[in-house]
């Protein structure tokens, strides 16, 4: 899951972009949301099968070249990663 504020939400969801980057790592099934009491605050949930690689994406050049062209505020980026506990019952 990925947060983060825009400049123009028409704009973001409309972009190419995102999509291309991430398809990139293999990035797949990714889902938008806008907040509808703050319409420049959205959010992705995306299938990112290697962390290592997605946070490597945004922090190159390529990657801020593509937050810039979305209009991203970079400085709000917040990201949450899906963590699994499997407990073993003995």
């Amino acid at each position: 899951i990925a947060t983060h504020e825009v400049k123009d939400t028409a704009h973001w969801l409309a972009s190419p972009k995102r999509a291309e980057i991430f398809a990139t790592i293999g990035v797949t099934n990714i889902r938008t949301f806008v907040n509808p009491q703050n319409r420049n605050s959205v959010g992705l949930i995306m299938d990112v099968p290697d962390m290592d690689a997605m946070m490597a994406l945004l922090e190159s050049d390529e990657g801020k070249a593509a937050e810039e062209y979305d209009g991203v505020l970079a400085e709000t980026i917040a990201i949450y990663t899906l963590v699994i506990i499997i407990l073993k019952v003995v």
